[in-house]
Order: C-alpha cells, then sequence, then structure tokens
C-alpha cells in the first residue's frame, strides 16, 4: 500500500473510532438528578452535612452531570419516613439511621447501633470488612434498597435528666426520650421510653413532659439547649458505642446507575463516613468545657446500672432471636465480631488509651 492511500485509509478509521467513542463516553456520563431526604434538620450541621457532603463529591466528580439535591427532615417526609420514601421511590436516597426502623423489624438497629455493642471503630470495621456490609444488604434488599455507611457520631452521651440518677430504682418510672432498641432495654429496668423527633424533645423537656432525653453528644446538644432545662449530663451511651449513620438508596435507581457513577457514589458515601465522625471528634470537646462552664452537671451512669441494663440487653436479645431468623444472624455475626475486636481492644488500643488519659494533666 501506497504511503498516500495508507494515511486516508488510516484517517477514515480514527474518523470511524471517534464516532463510536464518543456517543460511548456521552452514554456513561449522562445527566442525572436524584433527590435525597434526610432524617435530621439543617441546624445539626454535622449529622445533616454528612449528606451534603455526598451531594458535594459526587457533583465535583462528575463536573455537575450527577447532582443529588439534599432535603432535611419534614421537606418532603418526616424524618423517621426517610426510609419508606427511598424504599418506594419517592426519593432516589435517604440519609438516615437504621435503627429508627426497628418497628419494622429489630434486625435494622444491628447496623447502626445497640445497646452494649460495637464502638465506631469496630462497626466501620465490621462493615467493611467482616461481612456487615454483604450480611446488612441481604437484609436490606428485602426494604428494596441498598445501604451505604455514611457518617458515624462515636460513643454518645447518656443524656440529659432532670435528677440524678444513682440507682436502678431511680429509673422506675422515668419518662425517657429514647426510642427504639434501647428504649425496649431500658423498658425492662423500669423506664417508660419516649421517642420524639429531634426538634421535639426541648419543649417536652421544658414542659416536664419527659424527665430525661438523649440525643448525640455535646456539640448537638449544646445547639439543642438542653442544658438550660436539664441539669444532669450522664455518660456514656452504652446504646450507642459507634452509631452508624447510613445512606439508603433506592435498589432500583441504583441499579440503573452507569458503573461510574456507582464507583463515584460509593466514593463519595466513605469520603462523609469518615469526614463526620472526625467532625464531630473535632467539636465536642469544646463542646463540653461550654457546657460545664455553663452549670452542666456531668454524672457517670454507675456499674449497677450499667450491670443491670446489660443483663437486661441480653435478655431482649435472646427472646427476639428465639423469633426472628435474621436477627439472631445478624446479632450472633457482630457479638462474635466484637468480642475478637475487645480482645485485641484490651491488648494495645485500651492500654495506650489508659495510659494516655491517666498522663494527660501532666504535660
Amino acid at each position: 500500500m501506497k504511503r498516500r492511500d495508507f494515511l486516508k485509509v488510516s484517517a477514515a478509521g480514527a474518523a470511524a473510532s471517534a464516532a463510536v467513542a464518543s456517543p460511548a463516553i456521552a452514554q456513561s456520563s449522562p445527566e442525572i438528578k436524584w433527590r435525597m431526604t434526610s432524617s435530621f434538620p439543617k441546624s445539626l450541621d454535622t449529622i445533616y452535612g454528612g449528606g451534603e457532603q455526598v451531594a458535594k463529591y459526587v457533583a465535583e466528580m462528575t463536573d455537575n452531570k450527577f447532582q443529588i439535591q439534599v432535603f432535611a427532615a419534614g421537606e418532603i417526609v418526616p424524618g423517621l419516613q426517610a426510609l419508606d420514601a427511598t424504599s418506594n421511590g419517592t426519593v432516589e436516597m435517604c440519609h438516615t439511621v437504621s435503627y429508627y426502623y426497628v418497628g419494622k423489624d429489630p434486625t435494622w438497629a444491628i447496623y447502626a447501633s445497640v445497646p452494649f455493642g460495637l464502638n465506631a471503630r469496630q462497626q466501620n470495621s465490621w462493615w467493611y470488612q467482616g461481612g456487615g456490609e454483604q450480611l446488612g444488604n441481604e437484609f436490606f434488599k428485602k426494604s428494596n434498597v441498598i445501604g451505604f455507611a455514611c457518617g458515624n457520631t462515636g460513643t454518645q452521651m447518656g443524656g440529659w435528666f432532670r435528677k440524678e440518677i444513682k440507682t436502678v430504682a431511680d429509673l422506675s418510672g422515668l419518662k425517657f426520650r429514647i426510642g427504639g432498641i434501647a428504649g425496649q432495654v431500658l423498658q425492662k429496668v423500669g423506664v417508660v421510653p419516649q421517642q420524639l423527633a429531634g426538634g421535639d424533645i426541648y419543649p417536652a423537656l421544658e414542659k416536664g413532659t419527659i424527665d430525661a432525653a438523649e440525643w448525640v453528644g455535646p456539640y448537638d446538644d449544646e445547639k439543642l439547649g438542653f442544658a438550660k432545662v436539664a441539669k444532669y449530663y450522664y455518660y456514656p451511651g452504652f446504646w450507642e458505642g459507634g452509631p452508624m449513620v447510613h445512606a439508603f438508596t433506592n435498589l432500583d435507581k441504583w441499579n440503573s446507575l452507569p458503573k461510574n457513577y456507582q464507583a463515584i457514589l460509593t466514593n463519595a458515601m466513605a469520603n462523609a463516613n469518615s469526614w463526620m465522625a472526625a467532625r464531630y471528634d473535632m467539636q465536642n470537646p469544646s463542646a463540653l468545657k461550654r457546657l460545664v462552664a455553663g452549670g452542666t452537671q456531668l454524672r457517670p451512669f454507675t456499674n449497677e446500672v450499667l450491670e443491670a441494663c446489660l443483663k437486661a440487653t441480653n435478655e431482649l436479645w435472646a427472646e427476639l432471636s428465639a423469633k426472628n431468623a435474621d436477627f439472631k444472624k445478624s446479632i450472633d455475626a457482630m457479638q462474635a465480631y466484637r468480642s475478637d475486636e475487645y480482645l485485641w481492644w484490651q491488648v494495645a488500643e485500651y492500654t495506650y488509651d489508659s495510659f494516655m488519659i491517666r498522663s494527660r494533666t501532666r504535660g
């Protein structure tokens, strides 16, 4: 073939390749607009902000071709209906905590946090590396959603009380804003659990409709003003050792996404997961200092209270496992993982942290 003829053929071939390649590339990066409903108000900028971080990352990584608009609780549906709205396709995705949905099935709680469960690092480890993600999504699939880790608050506080809690007897008849599976545990030791949305807690506590309330930790609790109406601030929130916040996506909508968009969204949610935990760890120390300086009385739950609640927890797990195969499968897997994690934790993490806490004030 002459050089001149070869160049003509090559140019024609290149043009044909471009004609095929360009539409393929365009098809893999379509313009898509999704809605995400949050279970949280905008005023709680860190837990709500996790959803905003997802939207920001996705937009930046797709040159704004894939846009996710975030809606606060109540703007589309109430906060506790976020999962339903995603399951039925009202919205494409939601940002929520799975233990809100124990009324559907107690198994939902295990993948966020249960009393005396995993701490934040362990929860992430179980989810990403210990089989939790696969086990969770096997269960979530029944509700037509797929779940992704999308935030963690770290160990939460035990809540705000209008009176001191020294013994198990002090819990008897106490009207405590605490929902889900933790409420079922505390009910066994005499508490009267009340499930209230975040925005309804302060007025109920102020009016005395409830005697105590828990939310997250110092930074969020300061914003919600609980210190003005309850004096005693207890720790730890043993029912939320490391609560994972999830982003749930409608399964059909997820499967319809191009593979590159699935990868982008997955990475965006993983980034938001790290962002939220780091931000709470940064904000909580200074908020706690301000609360104590303002007169808040910090109190640890007594060992008597903790032991009684642990006993009640184990009783509840046995009761639920006897009648719910999904719950038994998930709780058994989580507890086995917890046992191995704490075997390791007591060797290095706990020993190091304990020493550093004791030496903190020595400079």
